[in-house]
């Protein structure tokens, strides 16, 4: 059988999945050649950034290599532009002189970067920020100059100001409008971005016009319209793309802005098509990777022979983390007078959230800080769903349960390559995927911007479940490859100081999840105690919030009470409150405190205050509770004094952080009414001696305390019980508990390094650093009312009822 001739014009991402796509469907009809400008195989440019930023070479954002065009029969000429096309002989010819014969070409060209006709603009020093030779020239630069210019506040400029940044750069971020990235966010979500990237060393000029870029050979500054002038030895036009129609014009295939295609992505000539950044389509011509790809499905479809509906256009959205700063948006960003809004702001954590709805029904929306609703939105957006669905499934999430065990299955988990739940759940049972890279091999799930690795990460441990079992070395998380080990030796080794420190010099892929913010917040702290600044925005809701959230929306608020033991005034406190705030449900907790359900958010500052107690941290990643027996005091059968060491314990360590929770607990006798055998750690006392029990737990995977150690003073178990936890603290994975660890450690490895005198005064002294610094949010508000000031900001109550 003869083969038909395909040729594909452009290696970049659109026009190689077109290919892809082909092979899937009937990869013996045709022969395939492929041209490429660029002398590389096809590579990720939604991933330059990362080049730029340093670390990441071209073969790390390569998406086929070399051999896959050979394992495939695709004949690949790189650095080899096609010049013409003779449409009536249906040949091309290259740069080269190469003549080669088509029965069905595709034009996927892409676009260019737009340069600004500015005087100047040829001067050594001014690039664009489109390939990687942009990225090497700028990589060049920075090895010579300090002072950057990047014109353009869009995402491809704010990509652009990071990497230089990394690079050790002054950057100017110049935008002719007053907000950023003023195409996907609405302005209180652009001005929220900007104050974000000053923190992190971006300068913006915005509302400024370039007039001029200055310098005799070299450039030296920028001029703009206003009369004022910058120093710049590098500038950085990313103010926008435009397709790339040169060679189609030149054959006479009708063009606007783009080629004109149908809804088959055919061009008014037989046999050829366009598709990309360079095809216009109804009108728009797209530049976002995901509507790419669904016009690369329906072309494959078509020039294979096969039904199919058409393309009939996208719902455009965008899903970015901008320089560690998560963005989303999708549909209508803007109300007009026929729009009503969901507006959610909290100013504490930084995050915004705006819903807009027409008829009933939404019809877009823009995320800051926090986008894990970003695809559900999406998915609700494009099938004319009710407000009242999307509030309705809000209701029942809580920040720590896996959102995708709640997603439909056909709900889209990867937005770029149109990768449903349903079809990476059925892969990985069927296929027997067990990793994100095998996910991404068999259905292309996060190939493309690396935003969806988590989810499918989730998505891993929620179809496995018990079977889904994490190597010790693995990953922290989808955004990097490093394990914690490896980043806790890198954090002491390079003296890293902050998350996004850690991220940028570290190579995080796509710039941090809900996952790696909260462990390496904690990571950063458990090593430089005393120079560490907590970073509370990486926190959890409940720990910002200092309640837990409830499946209604309402909070619970639980003081502490050390050791169980309360007082009458401390009861009449917690009395008044609930009458006077109308709590919902008062309870006593499994950890011997009250717990007031059912309160409302904008309530919880005025609460903790008329309280004037201790939060019982029922939220914290550290110590929770002590519980204790009544002890000698009062029982017949006590032998120790429970009460009192409960209560000397639950103050030594209260506020620490831990990478999970803790829960302690002092029987007095082997009666054990504590519950002291399931607890982290568990006291049970003896005829003169206490009995310390470690790793205890009383969840859904119960766990019975092992024995550590016996001693005869309340001085040596305390020493201990210090030395024991800050041992987890060093060496345990966030968010792993201790039962879990000693069973990864081993009872035996511990009671050997605990055995060590040096070994344990080195631990308390290091315990003691982390404990010296922590200080007691409840006192501070009574202080100096800087906490009460945190919490009205956080819940935004208005300034009459404060």
């Amino acid at each position: 059988m003869i083969k038909q001739k395909l040729i594909l014009v452009g290696n970049g991402m659109a026009g190689v999945r077109a290919i892809e796509e082909v092979l899937k469907l009937n990869r013996e009809d045709f022969e395939i050649t492929i041209f490429g400008s660029e002398p590389y195989p096809n590579y990720n440019r939604i991933q330059l950034s990362t080049v730029l930023q340093g670390g990441t070479s071209v073969k790390d954002i390569t998406l086929n290599d070399s051999q896959w065009y050979e394992d495939n029969g695709i004949t690949l000429f790189t650095g080899e532009t096609v010049v013409s096309i003779d449409k009536e002989r249906q040949v091309v010819t290259t740069d080269k002189g190469r003549i080669e014969p088509y029965d069905k070409l595709i034009i996927a060209t892409g676009s260019n970067p737009f340069m600004l006709p500015l005087p100047g603009a040829d001067k050594e020093g001014v690039t664009a920020f489109r390939n990687i030779k942009d990225c090497e020239k700028m990589i060049e630069y920075s090895k010579q100059y300090k002072k950057a210019a990047v014109i353009g506040g869009g995402l491809l400029g704010l990509e652009a100001a990071r990497g230089l940044l990394n690079l050790g750069m002054e950057v100017d971020v110049i935008h002719i409008f007053d907000f950023l990235m003023e195409r996907q966010l609405d302005r209180t979500a652009g001005k929220l971005l900007q104050k974000e990237l000053e923190k992190q060393g971006m300068n913006f000029l915005l509302q400024k016009n370039t007039a001029e870029i200055l310098g005799k050979k070299h450039v030296t500054g920028l001029k703009f319209k206003d009369g004022t002038k910058i120093d710049a030895d590098l500038v950085v036009m990313a103010v926008g793309i435009k397709p790339n129609i040169e060679l189609a014009q030149k054959a006479g295939i009708p063009v606007n802005r783009g080629i004109i295609v149908n809804d088959y992505l055919e061009t008014d000539v037989p046999n050829i098509y366009a598709l990309g950044e360079c095809a216009e389509h109804r009108g728009i011509a797209y530049g976002l990777v995901a509507p790419l790809y669904q016009q690369a499905q329906v072309l494959a479809k078509h020039i294979c022979g096969l039904e199919d509906t058409g393309y009939h256009g996208s719902v455009l959205s965008t899903q970015l983390k901008v320089s560690g700063v998560d963005v989303f948006s999708s549909g209508k960003i803007n109300e007009d007078p026929d729009t009503k809004v969901y507006k959610l702001y909290d100013d504490w954590s930084r995050t915004y959230k705006k819903v807009l709805i027409e008829d009933g029904k939404i019809v877009g929306a823009v995320l800051f800080g926090d986008t894990k609703d970003g695809n559900q939105l999406l998915s609700l957006i494009k099938k004319g769903a009710s407000i009242e669905e999307y509030l309705e499934s809000s209701k029942s999430k809580s920040e720590e349960v896996s959102l995708v065990a709640e997603m439909a299955d056909e709900e889209i988990i990867c937005g770029c390559n149109g990768v449903s739940k349903g079809t990476i759940v059925e892969a990985i049972r069927t296929q027997g995927l067990t990793s994100v890279d095998q996910v991404k091999g068999c259905t292309n799930a996060s190939r493309s911007c690396g935003g969806c690795k988590s989810l499918v990460a989730d998505l891993l441990a929620c179809t496995l479940g018990d079977q889904f079992k994490a190597d010790e070395k693995e990953a922290i998380c989808s955004c990097t490859t490093l394990s914690r080990d490896e980043i806790v030796e890198e954090i002491r080794s390079k003296r890293l100081t902050h998350i996004r420190e850690v991220m940028n010099v570290l190579g995080w892929k796509t710039e941090g999840c809900s996952k790696c913010k909260p462990a390496l917040n904690y990571y950063l702290g458990m090593i430089n105690p005393l120079e560490y600044q907590d970073e509370k925005e990486a926190r959890f809701v409940n720990e910002r919030l200092h309640a837990n959230i409830q499946k209604d929306g309402t909070y619970s608020v639980v003081p502490r009470m050390y050791g169980g033991v309360t007082t009458s005034d401390d009861l009449r406190k917690i009395a008044d409150v609930a009458d006077k705030y109308q709590v919902g449900t008062i309870k006593v907790t499994g950890g011997q405190r009250i717990d007031l359900l059912g309160v409302k958010k904008e309530d919880l500052p005025k609460i903790w205050a008329e309280l004037d107690m201790p939060s019982g941290s029922a939220y914290a990643k550290g110590l929770r509770t002590v519980k204790t027996c009544v002890g000698e005091s009062y029982c017949r059968f006590g032998t120790q004094d429970s009460i009192g060491l409960g209560i000397r314990l639950e103050k030594k360590f209260e506020g620490l952080n831990t990478p999970h929770k803790i829960k302690l607990a002092v029987s007095a006798c082997p009666r054990n009414c504590a519950e002291s055998g399931i607890k982290d750690v568990g006291v049970v006392g003896t005829d003169g001696a206490w009995e310390m029990y470690v790793g205890g737990n009383g969840g859904t995977h119960l766990r019975a305390g092992d024995l550590l150690f016996k001693f005869k003073t309340d001085d040596e178990l305390v020493e201990m019980i210090g030395a024991f936890l800050q041992y987890y603290r060093e060496t345990a994975n966030y968010l792993e508990r201790t039962s879990a660890w000693v069973d990864r450690l081993g009872l035996e490895h511990i009671r050997d390094v605990l055995s060590d005198r040096e070994t344990v005064k080195m631990l308390n002294f290091r315990m003691d650093e982390a404990l010296s610094i922590v200080q007691d949010p409840w006192k501070e508000a009574i202080e100096n009312k800087s906490l009460l000031r945190d919490l009205y900001e956080t819940v935004k109550i208005p300034t009459g009822m404060k």
